[in-house]
């Protein structure tokens, strides 16, 4: 049976989808080929999962081009860095030339040429290039992953979550990083699957204080500024410290109860399963 190719497969601090993504098809008995940036332990465990590992860079054309050969689908993510479109034009040259038919790739949910952040609009530019490439792409915009929410919710004294969200009332869209990887693992292992081009996951809609309540935590605002410092020192990235104040601050300025935010089905529909809510998600956290 030929391999699905999956990027970003050692998984990363941000959800990281491939890494469940390359379990679950290995789970389905569907060869995986594990593209990583990096030969570190992440990768060790591919392998002994039963992954067949490549390391490279995925903005490098010779690199995803080599790794698309003989693959029957290919799953695209990239982290919240600099490069994103780099990577996605590499990417839909590649897999057009490969003559791949069946690609899932990660988006945000508010994707779009008018969203509201830098990073949003990255994302529908990349969705451009992926569908321009008539490689079968199908979009997975996802609203914020639990795991970056428990992430930023574990630093601090472990009582508040400390973010510039504005009322205690402002609300917050939600999804797990499994569930999205369920979705893409559906579409991948029946190619002939139909979908939707562009399907939108949300699994949980929660106000903010509500969300420090399931995790633990009391929530506390904080100044834009303080809290765009606090993130460029975290995470080590003026791009992703940038895209999160932004959108905390486009989640602060809609508020609650604007309808904009919902349960999606694409979740129950190809996962199979209920979404994973933020308190499921918290029960079974490693430690809690």
């Amino acid at each position: 049976m030929e391999p699905v190719l999956v990027t970003g497969a050692a998984g990363g601090r941000q959800g990281s989808t491939g890494r469940h993504l390359t379990a679950q098809l290995l789970g389905r008995g569907i060869p995986v080929r594990a593209l990583v940036h990096t030969d570190d332990v992440r990768a060790t465990v591919l392998r002994a999962l039963g992954a067949q590992v490549v390391v490279g860079d995925i903005r490098e054309y010779a690199t995803i081009r080599s790794a698309l050969d003989g693959v029957r689908g290919a799953y695209f993510t990239y982290p919240v860095t600099d490069g994103l479109l780099d990577a996605a034009g590499a990417f839909a040259v590649a897999a057009r030339e490969a003559g791949i038919d069946r690609v899932v790739s990660v988006s945000q949910l508010a994707a779009g040429p008018q969203a509201l952040t830098p990073r949003m609009r990255q994302h529908w530019v990349a969705e451009q290039l992926l569908d321009w490439a008539d490689i079968g792409a199908i979009h997975l915009r996802a609203a914020v992953f639990h795991e970056n929410l428990a992430r930023i919710a574990d630093t601090g004294d472990g009582n508040t979550l400390t973010m510039p969200m504005g009322p205690p009332h402002t609300e917050l869209p939600l999804v797990a990083a499994s569930d999205v990887a369920r979705v893409a693992a559906a579409l991948l292992a029946d190619p002939q699957l139909e979908a939707d081009p562009v399907i939108l996951l949300a699994g949980d809609v929660l106000t903010i204080e509500a969300a420090a309540h399931t995790l633990g935590r009391t929530y506390r605002d904080t100044d834009p500024d303080d809290w765009h410092r606090w993130a460029l020192e975290f995470y080590g990235s003026h791009h992703a410290a940038e895209h999160l104040t932004k959108l905390w601050e486009i989640f602060r300025l809609l508020g609650e109860g604007t309808g904009l935010y919902q349960v999606t089905p694409g979740i129950e529909q190809y996962g199979g399963h209920p979404p994973i809510t933020l308190a499921d998600f918290t029960i079974h956290r490693p430690g809690h």
